[in-house]
Parts: structure tokens; sequence; C-alpha cells
């Protein structure tokens, strides 16, 4: 199967109206530095994404999907890199390409194409699924106290168990987690995100101690900086709120690697592990906690339907993703760039069974979105 042709898409993806923050607490949420600007200085949605056709010789078009921000020319070259070579010939969970934020969306577009090729579903082709639908959370970003619980209102409302927040110490976390309890009683438990931006444990361990009293927080999540491994397990002997550190391989320029798992496992770190990474990285971390006894979630970066439609089928595939998802693209975006949106009901999203990814584009939503088009042949 020589890949003949491929097609990138740039697109701009606006959030929906009230989907990320308060107005008096509109942080930006795009972690990386991003040219000359730094981190934590842009909006996620501000940022493109690309959306990989790859067609092969059989007429099969595989759809893969970049994180946001990714240059073009570094996309046009690895697209480049890839014309006339044959699926066949590659190894699909080490493609001849550099590791990085552009890896995974090609990744994504080669599975899909090899599955469709033997007609099966991605979980299928990896090997089975453990559970028709996979949990995840209702999203948001920083909230004042009150929308805090008018959002959790709406999450109760859409059949959601959990809502995820993200946060920093300016944040009253645990004025959010009362007024919760107050709206929603026991049908709504909290992720709480801080992006590492708790800074220092003590911090953490004052704002825990206060979330403990209340006892609806499911778990932090990178409450302190990621690298100090043996605060993270001092913290975890001091308090009683679960830790969950987010592993994302997406992030290969900040440091993170898969080495970063084995040593936090080793030094008992962690309650619970969020991963972010492509098809094959994601199963290996999953099975190394699983091994543990660790459950686990699929990370993201707030999605389209391409990546998202990965990420259920990766989920689906290992045991141990029993935790809530980021699985919430289309809550939080204006679409998704699917034909039929993922099946999301009562906080779980529906395992596709098509072949490949089993989800197909709209072209119209791609027109409407799109900022730049290039495409090549063999």
């Amino acid at each position: 199967m020589k890949i003949r042709r491929i097609k990138l898409d740039e697109v701009r993806v606006p959030a929906r109206p009230d989907s990320i923050n308060s107005p008096e607490t509109d942080y930006a949420l795009h972690k990386l530095p991003q040219g000359a600007k730094r981190g934590w200085t842009q909006q996620f949605d501000t940022l493109s994404k690309t959306i990989i056709r790859l067609e092969v010789e059989n007429g099969i078009v595989g759809l893969g999907e970049t994180y946001r921000g990714i240059p073009n020319s570094l996309l046009q070259e690895m697209a480049s890199a890839l014309l006339g070579q044959s699926i066949d010939g590659f190894n699909l969970q080490d493609i001849p390409l550099p590791a990085g934020r552009a890896y995974d969306g090609f990744e994504c577009a080669l599975v899909d194409a090899a599955a469709k090729a033997v007609g099966l579903p991605l979980y299928k082709f990896l090997g089975g699924k453990y559970c028709d639908q996979v949990p995840c959370a209702f999203w948001t970003g920083h909230r004042t106290t009150s929308d805090a619980a008018r959002k959790a209102t709406e999450a109760v409302a859409q059949g959601y168990s959990s809502i995820k927040f993200k946060c920093n110490l300016q944040d009253p976390v645990v004025d959010w987690c009362e007024a919760i309890r107050s709206a929603c009683g026991n049908e709504l438990s909290v992720i709480l995100d801080p992006n590492e931006r708790f800074d220092l444990p003590v911090h953490a361990e004052r704002i825990a101690h206060g979330l403990e009293r209340i006892g609806n927080v499911l778990y932090l999540e990178d409450p302190i900086p990621r690298w100090d491994l043996e605060t993270w397990n001092h913290l975890r002997c001091k308090i009683s709120v679960p830790l969950s550190m987010h592993i994302s391989l997406p992030y290969l320029e900040m440091g993170q690697t898969i080495t970063d798992l084995a040593r936090a496992v080793r030094r008992e770190a962690s309650d619970y592990y969020n991963f972010n990474g492509g098809v094959y990285t994601f199963r290996r971390m999953a099975s190394l906690v699983d091994l543990f006894g660790m459950p686990c979630s699929h990370g993201s970066e707030i999605d389209l339907g391409i990546l998202e439609a990965s990420y259920v089928h990766k989920a689906a595939s290992v045991p141990n993703a029993t935790l809530p998802s980021d699985i919430f693209g289309r809550l939080i975006r204006e679409h998704d760039l699917l034909r039929t949106p993922l099946a999301l009901h009562q906080g779980r999203v529906q395992v596709p069974e098509g072949p490949g990814l089993g989800v197909h584009l709209s072209e119209e939503a791609l027109q409407n979105y799109a900022i730049s088009h290039w495409e090549a042949e063999a």
C-alpha cells in the first residue's frame, strides 16, 4: 500500500461562548511557548491545527489530526518524506519520523489507513476492547465561584459524574468545591488541574487539606512541578486527596519522555496517571501502570474529532483506562469536523465500530474552518 497523495488542511476552530473561562478569570491556557510568545500567553483556540489525509494506492484514505501550533513547514517536510513509501513496509510502532508534536498526527493517519485496509475498527486492530463506552469528564477553565457552581449544574444536567477545572493559585478552588457540593450534592466529583501551578508543596498541601473537608474531589492532577518526584511522594503521604500525574509525550520540548513514567512509578509518586501520546506509546504507558494495579485516563489538548476518535479506541483497548478521560472537544469548540460526532451520552463516549477510526471528515466543516491547504503526490 504505497502512499500516493497527502493533503494537509490547516484549520482554526474557535471555542464556543462561555466554554472556557469566566470573563473575570480569562487566563490563557496554552502552556507551551509559541514562536516569540511565552507559555501561558495564548488561548488554545487561537492556534491552528492541521487535518491530514493520507491516500494509498487502493483508494483508502487515512485520517490524522495534529496537535495545535505545529509549523506548516515541518508538516510538509514530514509528509514529503512519507510520499511513495509503503505502509506495509513500516513498523507502525516506530514510524520513520522524528518524535515530537508532529509525529502523532501522521501516526494516526497511518494506523487509520492500515486498519481500514483489513476492514477492522482500530480497537480490534490493536487486539480488542475492554469496554463499549469510555468514561469522560465535563470540562471548563478558570471560573468565579458562582460560575463554577453553574457549570457543575450543567454537567449534572447532561449526565456527567465528574467535572474538570483548570486552575492556579489565584483560583479559590476550595470555595468552588464547596459551592459545587451545595449545588450538586453527591452527584458530581471534581478534578482540579493546576498544570503544576500550585508551585510549592506547602501550597498544595494547604489546598488539599481544605478540599479533604468537603470530600468531592476525585483527584488533583499535576499540583506541583513534575520533576520533583520525592516531594510528590511526600505530598501523597500527607494528604488523602489522590494525586494524578499527567505524562504528555507531545511535550517533548519541555523534557517529558516515557522514562518519566518509570521514575514516577518507582518513586511511588502518584496514585493515578493521565497519558497523552501516540497510539502505541499510550498503550505502553497504560500497560506499565496496569502491572501495578493503577488506573489511568487519556489526556487531550482540547482536540477535534479525528484525534478524539483515536483516544476512544486507545482507551477502550486497555483494561485500566477507567478514570474519566479528556474527550470533550465538541463541548468546547464550535465543531469537531466530523460528519457525525462521536456518540457522547451521560458522560460516556461510544467506541466507534466502523473500519479504522470509524469516523468521517465533514468536507463542509473543513472548508468552513480552513485557513490554508497543501497537497503533494508521489
